[in-house]
């Protein structure tokens, strides 16, 4: 598993994030990524305040992008031993929103071709009336490059992260304060 030291992204992560950053704006999808991961003194910091908690630290998260308020989209290290790459992503909102938007990196490289972001896929709240997926062919290319066999629409893949990890809002909301 990735060490709370190692802060640069997976290939495949670095790939999708950079074709990301030439589509802030251009699809209406509200995700904005970085070129690597938080620091973990910086999510400590957010984690805590996030949920008014200043026991915990960040060690759970690997946050890599924010929404247009702040919220993050991060991997959710919960299966121990497993590497980065197998572990889900989610979004935590700035207004306390929360939810898996997919169960692994790859699905989540196919849930970004298919025109979603993190905070589209976890939260349950309708985007923007005249909004609609647009799917992107450079990061379907990704997608089939690094995660072949995990090709699904992204209602699937969204299904697929709700089923398996059905209490992720009531683990997040336990260590809220």
């Amino acid at each position: 598993m990735t060490t709370n030291g190692d802060r640069q992204f997976p290939a495949a992560l670095a790939a999708a994030m950079a074709v990301r950053l030439e589509c802030i704006g251009e699809d209406g999808v509200d995700f904005e990524p970085y070129e690597s991961f938080l620091s973990a003194e910086e999510t400590t910091e957010w984690f805590r305040a996030w949920t008014g908690n200043g026991e915990l630290n960040g060690d759970s998260f690997r946050v890599f992008g924010q929404d247009g308020t702040g919220g993050y989209a991060a991997f959710w290290l919960v299966r121990p031993g497993r590497e980065l790459v197998e572990q889900p992503v989610v979004f935590l909102g700035s207004e306390g929103e929360t939810g898996v938007a997919a169960r692994d990196l790859g699905a989540f490289l196919w849930l970004l071709a298919d025109g979603f972001g993190p905070w589209e896929a976890a939260t349950s709240y309708e985007p923007e009336p005249d909004w609609a997926p647009q799917a992107n062919g450079d990061l379907a290319a990704i997608a089939e490059q690094f995660a072949p066999d995990r090709r699904a629409s992204a209602t699937a893949i969204i299904a697929q992260a709700t089923q398996e990890f059905p209490d992720f809002d009531d683990t997040i909301m336990k260590l809220c304060r």
